[in-house]
């Protein structure tokens, strides 16, 4: 969904051509469209309601439904509005991402799976869906699967913060904390909020990592002395 440069002519325009024609689909869910650009969900319910009373194949106007109710915090009539969202249209990867997001969110992991899957099935370029996938697994406990997908969409998608953050997560809960530290950092660096309480679980890891590093530089300072005396004392015979 774009933005819409002037919402308010936009929806001045959609009321003109209601008023002409009031049962126009398009039109009422245009209006949602704008109504929901400007934060005035109660509107954008009602006018996304009346597109699909009037219209047919209204899919769209179901998803973003389902994106108020996430707003909302009602993950249920997420998953009711996107579940008539693809049974309308069962191309629409967007609804299955859509479901698989909201199902990682109520802790049904293998619905969550199957949905994700559905939809890079449909559309393997949704770099939010992979993430949520690689999440998935990593909430039903399956470790290298979510580390492999995450590296796979890193590598489509190098500067994506949050996947950096996910896989730091993953490689922690792995024990591989040198690699959770370095995605952490790229997180960070690509300006990404992580968590606290997470920052403070990597720290004891992060200084055993840093003394080891100084302590490897001493090593190769005290042998490259010892190579610089040597090489002295054959020069004096």
């Amino acid at each position: 969904m774009k933005d819409l440069p002037n919402i308010e002519e936009f929806i001045a325009e959609q009321k003109l051509r209601l008023a002409q024609k009031p049962e126009c689909a398009t039109s009422l869910y245009n209006m949602g469209v704008g109504f929901l650009q400007q934060g005035r969900f109660d509107e954008a319910i009602d006018a996304f309601e009346e597109s699909i009373e009037t219209g047919v194949r209204m899919f769209e106007a179901f998803v973003n439904l389902g994106y108020i109710y996430f707003k909302e915090g009602d993950l249920e009539k997420v998953v009711k509005a996107n579940l008539r969202a693809v049974e309308i249209e069962p191309r629409y990867a967007r609804g299955y991402s859509n479901l698989g997001f909201a199902y990682l969110q109520m802790g049904k992991t293998d619905e969550a799976i199957e949905a994700l899957q559905k939809a890079l099935e449909l559309n393997p370029d949704i770099v939010q869906a992979e993430c949520n996938l690689a999440n998935a697994y990593l909430q039903k406990g399956d470790l290298q699967k979510s580390i492999e997908l995450n590296n796979k969409m890193l590598a489509r998608a190098e500067n994506f913060a949050l996947g950096h953050n996910n896989l730091a997560n993953a490689y922690y809960h792995a024990g591989e904390f040198t690699k959770a530290i370095e995605h952490c950092d790229k997180a960070l660096a690509l300006g990404f909020e992580v968590h606290p309480e997470f920052l403070k679980l990597l720290e004891p890891y992060r200084e055993k990592s840093e003394g080891k590093t100084a302590k490897k530089a001493t090593q190769k300072r005290s042998a490259a002395t010892k190579t610089t005396k040597k090489a002295r004392t054959k020069e004096k015979e």
